[in-house]
C-alpha cells in the first residue's frame, strides 16, 4: 500500500464527519469504526473531514485512511480523488465507482446494462414537479444524488395536488415510479454477497427510520422465498461489479410479493453504507460469524489506491 511504513501496528486515519447533510450518521460510523480498529490492533487517528485535509494528512502519515464520510463530498468520488493525487491506500470504492453509484440516473444505467430489473424514473426540474404530476401517481421524489434518504417525498396514489419539496431539495429531481411491497438489502464483501436483510418499518424507510434506536426492526436473514434471497444476492454482486465498486457496498431493493420474481426491483448501491450500532452492513457480517472489529479489519486490508 501506498504510504506503508516500518511500524509495527500500521496507522489507520479514519475520516469522518464532512460537510454533507449526513455529517452526524458519519461522525457516529467514524467513531464506532476507530473504535473497532483499535480493539482489533491498529494505530488509529480520527480525522474530521474539512479544508485542512490534506495538512492533517501529510501531519499524520497515515498507512490507510479508512472512509467514513457518507454523502456528498465523501463517498462521490471527491474524497477519493483527492486521496489518490495524495497516493494513500483508501477503504471502499474508487474515483469512477462512488461517483457512479451516487449518480442514481447514472448507476441505474449500469444497472440496466448488466441486465438487472430496474424502476422507471426521470429528472425534472423541482420548479416542474412542485407545479404539476410529471409521473402518474403513486411516486417518489428525491435528489438525484444524495443518500440516507434524505429528501425523499412519497406522492400518494390519491395525491390532487403534486408535492411541495422543500429548501433542501436541489434544482432538478429525481421522480421514480413507486414500488409497494417490502424493503430488502443485501451486503457485499469483495467477490461474496452476504445473507438479505429485511428493513420492517411503520411508514416510510426515511433518515430517522435508519438512524435512529427502535426507528426501524431488521430481520436478518430475511424470512423471504429462497428464490428471492438468492436473487438479492446475485443482483447486489452484479451492481457492485457494474459500477465497479471494490471492498464493502450494499444494495437495496423493493419486492412486491404479490409479482414474485416480476415484482423485485434494485433500487440503488450505497458504496460506503452506514458503520453505527444500528446500521445493516455490520448486522449482516454478524450474522454469517464476522465480528465488527474483524469487518473493519477486513475493509482495511482490502483498501488499495489507483484502481
Amino acid at each position: 500500500m501506498a504510504g506503508r511504513s516500518s511500524r509495527t501496528a500500521p496507522k489507520v486515519a479514519v475520516l469522518m464527519g464532512g460537510r454533507s447533510a449526513e455529517r452526524e450518521v458519519s461522525l457516529v460510523s467514524g467513531r464506532e469504526c476507530a473504535a473497532a480498529l483499535r480493539e482489533a490492533g491498529y494505530e488509529v487517528v480520527g480525522v474530521d473531514a474539512g479544508p485542512d485535509l490534506v495538512a492533517r494528512l501529510a501531519e499524520i502519515r497515515p498507512d490507510v485512511c479508512f472512509n467514513a464520510l457518507h454523502g456528498r463530498w465523501g463517498e462521490d468520488g471527491c474524497v477519493q480523488g483527492l486521496l489518490e493525487w495524495l497516493g494513500l491506500a483508501y477503504t471502499h470504492s474508487g474515483v469512477l465507482a462512488s461517483a457512479l453509484a451516487m449518480d442514481k440516473t447514472r448507476a441505474k444505467a449500469a444497472f440496466a446494462a448488466a441486465g438487472l430489473p430496474v424502476v422507471e424514473s426521470l429528472i425534472a426540474p423541482k420548479s416542474e414537479v412542485m407545479a404539476r404530476h410529471v409521473m402518474d401517481t403513486p411516486y417518489v421524489v428525491k435528489p438525484n444524488a444524495e443518500g440516507s434518504s434524505v429528501g425523499v417525498y412519497i406522492v400518494s396514489a390519491n395525491a390532487n395536488t403534486p408535492p411541495k419539496l422543500g429548501a433542501e431539495m436541489p434544482d432538478e429531481v429525481m421522480v421514480e415510479a413507486y414500488v409497494p411491497g417490502r424493503e430488502l438489502t443485501c451486503t457485499v464483501l469483495g467477490d461474496r454477497a452476504l445473507c438479505v436483510t429485511e428493513i420492517v418499518t411503520t411508514g416510510w424507510y426515511d433518515y430517522h427510520a435508519k438512524y435512529a434506536p427502535g426507528g426501524s426492526r431488521h430481520v436478518c436473514p430475511a424470512e423471504i422465498p429462497d428464490q428471492i434471497a438468492a436473487a438479492c444476492r446475485d443482483y447486489a454482486l452484479r451492481a457492485h461489479r457494474a459500477l465497479g465498486c471494490r471492498g464493502l457496498s450494499r444494495s437495496d431493493f423493493r419486492w412486491d410479493e404479490a409479482r414474485g420474481m416480476a415484482g423485485l426491483f434494485i433500487l440503488e448501491t450505497n458504496t460506503q453504507p452506514g458503520m453505527t450500532p444500528t446500521s445493516l452492513a455490520p448486522e449482516q457480517a454478524a450474522a454469517e460469524g464476522m465480528s465488527f472489529a474483524d469487518l473493519c479489519r477486513w475493509i482495511v486490508e482490502d483498501a488499495s489506491c489507483g484502481r
